[in-house]
């Protein structure tokens, strides 16, 4: 892989802290803003909203600018919004500043994902994007428990201007090592790509995306309160076991790395399938520590072999649009992002207890793997229906293979 994917991947590494590090410090901030837990978790889910509008909203303004320009843009803009969250003591400005955040992050890793498919062969999408996402899950080792203990160390917003810091050496790295190019299209491109994201394929992979990860933060962003309040983790315990999602996070990326391109619907159906099972049974057993500490592993590594597996199987089916493909991939996952927290702290609201959040995820894998098995069937009527011998032709349209 070109070493200019692994300096993107270093500012993903500190935009991926930044969208997951609200799940240790989720406590500390509605008692210093305030506010109650869900609001508080709010902020994550004000952060999806961000890179839901923000994923195709940006990638469409900057396809004009070269991705030299765009990417720094993006990241400059980034930083910035992370100094002033870390500076105000308004809960509706720092609500205001992770809308900004994802905005920026969220038109940087669309441009990213764009940038680094197209600088390897055709059949290494899910390798590259395996790469890029190793940032994430960097981000869940490292970075997010290093925020959780800043936070216990000198209050939340260290862990902010931690966030700060980490992405100033991203903007010298891509200032000096991601290529200028040319602009990247004119409007009639933007019309084009728009056309081309209309396939069912990919709309299916799409919707298979937004659930899984919808069920993934939901339970993360709760895992705080969840582990303290019902498995009895101490506080001084967090840090390392948000590191071990982290490490799982990173394991699962890396086993979709190398699945990906090869044999992604098994991984798809039989991941989907254990974590279906594995938020029920993390559910029906979160009192136990040894089992919050076992599942926190096991879901991080499901939850992103699954997720990354579908990410590159949306930037295969998106060939014909490289930029608002990854922007929509990256809009679907956080539309997920979005729902899963906001529909965790309904239930929790509802006075279902802090587990209830995983069954919450139980059912969006539910949904998924519905969605899944239903598109699947769909397209073997399809193909039965066609008469044999009958092969597409300069006008018609073949069935829309599985996701």
């Amino acid at each position: 892989m070109p070493l200019v994917l692994y300096l993107l991947a270093l500012a993903v590494f500190a935009q991926g802290t930044s969208e997951f590090m609200l799940s240790g410090l989720v406590s500390d901030i509605a008692a210093d803003m305030d506010v109650s837990v869900s609001a508080a978790g709010m902020l994550t889910s004000a952060f999806a909203v961000g890179m839901v509008v923000g994923a195709p909203l940006m990638a469409a303004l900057s396809l004009r600018w070269s991705r030299h320009r765009t990417l720094l843009a993006f990241l400059v803009a980034f930083l910035l919004a992370h100094v002033v969250g870390a500076l105000t003591t308004s809960y509706g400005v720092l609500l205001a500043t992770r809308v900004v955040g994802a905005l920026a992050n969220a038109g940087f890793l669309a441009v990213a994902l764009a940038t680094a498919t197209g600088l390897v062969a055709p059949d290494a999408k899910g390798r590259a994007t395996s790469v890029l996402l190793g940032g994430t899950t960097l981000a869940c080792v490292a970075g997010v428990p290093g925020g959780a203990l800043l936070g216990q160390l000198w209050g939340w917003r260290a862990a902010f201007w931690a966030v700060a810091l980490v992405t100033l050496p991203a903007v010298v790295a891509v200032a000096r090592s991601v290529p200028s190019d040319s602009p990247g299209g004119a409007p009639a491109s933007a019309r084009s790509e728009l056309a081309a994201l209309r396939a069912p394929r990919l709309l299916v992979t799409l919707l298979l995306g937004a659930l899984v990860n919808g069920a993934t933060f939901c339970a993360f962003t709760y895992l705080e309160p969840l582990a303290t309040h019902v498995a009895g983790v101490g506080d001084a315990w967090m840090p390392g076991l948000l590191a071990l999602f982290g490490l799982g996070s990173f394991a699962g990326v890396t086993l979709g790395g190398r699945v990906a391109d090869s044999r992604p619907l098994p991984l798809l159906a039989a991941g989907s399938l254990a974590l279906l099972a594995g938020w029920a049974a993390f559910a029906l057993t979160a009192q136990h520590t040894a089992a919050t500490v076992a599942f926190a592993f096991v879901q991080g590594t499901l939850s992103f072999a699954v997720g990354s597996t579908l990410i590159a199987r949306a930037l295969y089916a998106a060939t014909a649009a490289p930029t608002l493909g990854g922007a929509f991939a990256t809009a679907a996952l956080n539309i997920g992002a979005a729902v899963g927290p906001w529909a965790g702290g309904r239930a929790i609201d509802a006075g279902l207890g802090y587990r209830s959040p995983l069954w919450v995820s139980a059912a969006l894998t539910a949904l998924a793997l519905a969605a899944g098995g239903g598109a699947a069937l769909l397209a073997r009527r399809s193909a039965r229906v066609r008469p044999a011998g009958l092969t597409p032709g300069p006008g018609r349209t073949p069935a829309p293979p599985r996701p």
